[in-house]
């Protein structure tokens, strides 16, 4: 297994252990957790990284990980933001072990920009954004909607997840797409997909040790949809990855 570089694809798994439930106003927390991660690439093997926990939160600021923004409308039922975040997804031909992979262009990270939705009831939060990227390297957009029905067992909180997100072609394309000179080069026949929706399924559980000390562990998997699984870069149906960690609240 290949050690990790913050800028791999799935950093964003830790995103929903400490963005799943709201936290009290002006509370910060600091910790540290460690994965493992699939990537959807060809014969590139799965990433092992340590992550540092760093998140604030309070009425009118949030930062959680890789993402931060302003709550423009915050209650105990609905909840508006406008958020820029880091999303890591990206490919390095030197990381595949296929030769003609290595022959690929970089895909590389981007920081997006966008607005996200949350609506609290008891039957559960439902969750819904949209963000582009920023700095012109897809021109792409995703957009999510998810649910998440919290569970409260005394000091356990249980945390399953369902959503599906929507990647747009330029998003696909950069990032799963093959040129003709690409094509030419690698061996691998040219590809350019069309958008997409990508259904995932999550579980992170969290056992509070005293009421500042958190330990976690969080699992998620992806079902990959055609226009990824189609792509010659791409040779598997599906990506999951686990992490666990700890983090301490002042």
């Amino acid at each position: 297994m290949k050690t990790f570089s913050v800028r791999k694809y799935h950093a964003l798994l830790l995103l929903p252990v400490f963005g799943s439930a709201p936290a009290l106003a002006d509370d910060w927390s600091l910790g540290l957790s460690a994965g493992v991660a699939e990537s959807p690439y060809r014969e590139t093997d799965p990433t092992v990284f340590p992550f540092p926990v760093i998140s604030y939160e309070s009425d009118y600021l949030f930062f959680r990980g890789i993402k931060g923004g302003v709550h423009l409308w915050k209650d105990d039922v609905n909840q508006f933001d406008v958020f820029a975040a880091y999303d890591p997804r990206q490919f390095r031909p030197k990381d595949s072990d296929d030769r003609r992979m290595k022959q690929l262009d970089r895909r590389d990270s981007t920081a997006v920009a966008g607005v996200e939705y949350t609506l609290r009831t008891d039957f559960g939060h439902f969750n819904a954004s949209v963000a582009g990227d920023v700095l012109d390297n897809s021109d792409g957009i995703s957009a999510n909607a998810a649910y998440l029905y919290p569970i409260k067992l005394n000091d356990w909180e249980i945390l399953p997840k369902v959503g599906v997100r929507w990647d747009s072609k330029d998003q696909n394309k950069y990032y799963f797409g093959v040129s003709q000179s690409e094509s030419r080069r690698s061996g691998l026949a040219a590809y350019e997909p069309g958008d997409s929706f990508t259904p995932y399924a999550e579980l992170a559980v969290r056992y509070h040790v005293t009421p500042a000390w958190v330990t976690f562990v969080s699992a998620r998997y992806e079902a990959l949809p055609d226009e990824v699984k189609n792509s010659p870069m791409v040779d598997k149906d599906g990506v999951g990855m686990v992490s666990a960690g700890f983090s301490y609240s002042f």
